[in-house]
């Protein structure tokens, strides 16, 4: 689906080439491909931002942001030449002339052929006059050749509104299929594992149902806090930052229908099959958060209205937890119940499968008090890998059944992960947009959580802040679970 494809001749324009994402992340990532040579001779990378930089400074610059231990002399010496800084405001119809300009000059020496790439990385608040500027100054347009293509990184709008105004801005700039909406969680090594984990075994499939599967968890919590992102945090909150895209675009990998045939228009058809059939989530399903001071991994953390950049009597959540249903044949009737914090316990990204306890009464003299019901648990973050919990009897004279673990780690395959925004360039670099969101995935996403968002907005919280730092949440989180008989997986006792 994407190795058959070549990567065309092409300049990669960032703007705002001097922020930690495209230094940490995408300056990397374009090196580590260059490098092995799935990037070809004929391409340039362009910086495009407003510090004065040099050419010079940006090449150091993306240098200092390669891992200790990846830098090769030779790979680097073949791959700096390529990299060039415009200084300028993207805002400002003459400085887009000048990029325009010095874009000309770079596809002339390094026969580009005039395909480009925009990478979006300034704020989401800039987008809609951003886009509209690279339209009228023409270095966005539509056409096949050569052809320009962009890519947005989430949030992807504040509302399902904005979002149907940004996609219909796009749609009118670039078209549907110029742009890749990113989300770097669709790129990890273990995320698209997933489809393989469930469409290449025969044992999995046949049990995910609603006739086997008790209930599903996705967990998205993390031990930081926000850190330096307090301003940008105060504008979007927890569910705007993580559950909207990533938590419930890991929802469709799991819940979705297997595809026809296995390319991108047929697998994020299934996708947005699942987010048509969801509902949107029930203020009674949902409790928010926000975490005040407390210990984590031993040492003092400040409180999340304490935070640089955060209003001191902030109501942002930093925790939401919920309840939803996927209501079609395969998953009606079955909770899917999705988590995201900060500042909590442990760091973990996790997706739960809860299959029903079996009729034991053949057992009904053994002792089970160590035994659960099958667990599936996929990890995606930290021992990335797949553990599968089943009943086994204890050796000895008495007749006892306890729950052991069957894992799998990713690390065990012997060969090395690359990071998603690897997969993901490469991807669009060669044109493939299957992991990359769809119109009506993006607005069908905001559909869900919209009305909570709105509701939460029009009653505000009282008790913030209401979970300690360190601990996994609000007990009112615990409660959403505990009311069907039901427990979050790697609770702790208050």
């Amino acid at each position: 689906m994407r190795q058959d494809r070549t990567v065309d001749p092409v300049t990669f324009i960032i703007i705002g080439a001097t922020g930690d994402l495209a230094q940490r992340l995408l300056l990397p990532a374009l090196y580590h491909l260059r490098a092995d040579g799935q990037i070809p001779d004929r391409f340039a990378v362009v910086g495009f931002s407003r510090r004065g930089w040099s050419d010079d400074t940006f090449r150091s610059f993306a240098r200092q942001g390669l891992p200790a231990g990846a830098l090769d002399a030779e790979a680097w010496e073949r791959f700096a030449p390529h990299l060039y800084f415009v200084p300028g405001d993207s805002t400002k119809a003459a400085d887009l002339t000048v990029l325009g300009q010095a874009l000309a000059a770079i596809e002339t020496r390094h026969a580009t052929g005039g395909n480009c790439i925009f990478y979006i990385a300034s704020p989401p608040s800039t987008y809609h006059a951003l886009l509209s500027a690279l339209g009228r100054q023409g270095l966005v347009r539509r056409g096949d050749r050569p052809w320009t293509r962009i890519i947005v990184e989430k949030p992807f709008g504040g509302d399902e509104a904005s979002a149907r105004a940004l996609n219909a801005l796009i749609d009118e700039v670039v078209g549907e299929s110029g742009v890749y909406r990113i989300d770097h969680y669709l790129g990890k090594e273990t995320v698209q594992n997933m489809l393989v984990f469930r469409f290449a075994n025969t044992v999995f499939e046949p049990i995910w149902n609603r006739r086997y599967v008790d209930h599903v968890q996705i967990s998205f919590v993390e031990d930081i806090g926000v850190g330096s992102r307090g301003r940008f945090y105060e504008e979007v909150g927890v569910v705007r930052d993580v559950i909207q895209n990533h938590v419930l675009q890991l929802l469709t990998v799991i819940a979705m229908e297997p595809p026809a045939v296995f390319d991108e228009e047929a697998f994020r058809n299934e996708k947005a099959k699942v987010l048509r059939a969801i509902p949107p989530v029930r203020p009674e399903h949902a409790v928010r958060g926000q975490y005040g001071a407390g210990v984590v991994h031993g040492q003092r953390a400040l409180g999340y209205r304490e935070e640089e950049g955060v209003d001191p009597s902030s109501v942002t959540p930093t925790y939401a937890a919920m309840r939803l249903s996927v209501e079609n044949w395969r998953w009606a009737g079955v909770p899917f119940y999705l988590r995201a914090g900060k500042r909590l316990a442990r760091k973990d990204t996790e997706i739960v499968i809860d299959f029903r306890q079996p009729p034991l009464m053949l057992f009904r003299e053994w002792d089970m008090t160590e035994m659960d019901p099958n667990v599936l648990i996929l990890r995606t973050t930290e021992d990335e890998g797949i553990s599968l919990q089943f009943a086994a009897r204890v050796p000895g004279h008495r007749r006892q059944i306890r729950t052991v673990p069957l894992d799998f780690s990713y690390a065990a395959m012997g060969t090395a992960e690359r990071p998603a925004y690897e997969h993901l360039l490469l991807d669009a670099l060669r044109g493939a947009q299957t992991f990359f969101a769809r119109r009506d995935e993006v607005e069908l996403q905001w559909a869900v959580v919209d009305p909570l968002l709105r509701q939460w907005a029009e009653h505000p919280p009282r008790d913030f802040p209401n979970y300690a730092a360190g601990s996994m949440g609000p007990t009112a989180a615990d409660e959403l679970l505990e009311r069907a008989g039901r427990r979050w997986r790697g609770a702790v006792d208050r």
